[in-house]
């Protein structure tokens, strides 16, 4: 094929030529450097009269994950139900979200993540100080939700006053546990016990979720007619846990007991419509009934458009 050029192409390509002689060559830019994933290190909504922020204390990647999530299941229906999910079925992700309430009053955190360090500096980026924690709830005493209570005998949340539930507390006292006797007992003075159905503050209201440990406490929040729950260690992935309740997880203390509590309190949250922050998942989300288990549905825009 051949190409012809016009005479009032070539005369324009002429005058080109020298003004890009003239300004020379761009000059040469050096790659811009790897920065690295990243993640949102908090999340804040209204609720009603509440303002409500997740904080990202920490996460970390963990290999052999059937080793902790559905122990009862054949590790051909662990891998199908993971590539269904598009996740992998030999690593996953883990996340740590204590929650950040402020009920125009107090403001009330719940668990303090597994270290001081993690927690203060997710509080930090969402705008709060240790010493502005009126209360700290404890949602069960496992090392993650309470290593974070202080540092070398130095009380992470100085001006707090601390909850947590009667049965949870009085387990972990008999039970002669290092974390227990360092991080709890030195507060004995500063706690409140809630049964079933206590009251954190007015709208916050302890439900009895056991089956993880003795104790756990999931918490129901209601501000003006919005309504959200705080699942903690109900369960702890969208696809192993909430998408196949029925599977068995290692760190819950009486199985049975949890298998049977996840799928009460998903299925009131799915038949209610609510949305729910778990401590391990990275974001809020919802959940709906499907034939084996829920579908965990991750919060969009909705939030956005409480005010």
């Amino acid at each position: 094929m051949t190409f012809k050029l016009s005479r009032r192409s070539a005369l324009l390509a002429g005058a080109v030529m020298p003004l890009a002689a003239s300004l020379g060559a761009a000059p040469a830019r050096a790659a811009a450097d790897m920065l690295g994933s990243s993640t949102p290190v908090h999340m804040r909504f209204k609720l009603g009269g509440f303002e409500v922020t997740t904080l990202r204390a920490g996460t970390g990647t963990s290999e052999k994950p059937q080793e902790t999530f559905g122990l009862n299941a054949t590790p051909e229906e662990f891998a199908a139900v993971s590539a269904a999910a598009f996740i992998p079925a030999d690593r996953s992700q883990n996340f740590f979200t204590p929650t950040v309430v402020n009920t125009g009053s107090e403001l009330v955190l719940f668990d303090a993540g597994p270290s001081a360090a993690g927690t203060t500096a997710a509080l930090a980026a969402a705008g709060y100080s240790p010493e502005q924690v009126d209360v700290v709830v404890i949602t069960h005493m496992h090392g993650d939700h309470i290593g974070g209570l202080a540092t070398e005998g130095t009380l992470t949340y100085p001006n707090a006053r601390y909850i947590t539930g009667a049965i949870e507390n009085n387990h972990w006292a008999a039970a002669g546990n290092e974390n227990y006797d360092k991080l709890i007992k030195p507060l004995a003075d500063r706690f409140t016990y809630l049964d079933d159905a206590g009251s954190v503050a007015s709208g916050i209201t302890a439900m009895a979720a056991f089956g993880h440990t003795p104790g756990h406490f999931v918490y129901h929040l209601e501000s003006e007619g919005q309504r959200l729950m705080l699942t903690a260690d109900l369960a702890n992935h969208a696809v192993w846990s909430i998408g196949r309740p029925d599977w068995e997880v290692r760190f819950d203390m009486d199985k049975p007991a949890a298998v049977a509590t996840r799928q009460r309190v998903l299925g009131m949250l799915a038949t209610d419509r609510v949305p729910f922050v778990a401590y391990h998942l990275p974001s809020p989300g919802y959940v709906e009934a499907t034939a084996t288990g829920f579908r965990h549905v991750p919060v969009g825009y909705q939030f956005m458009l409480n005010g």
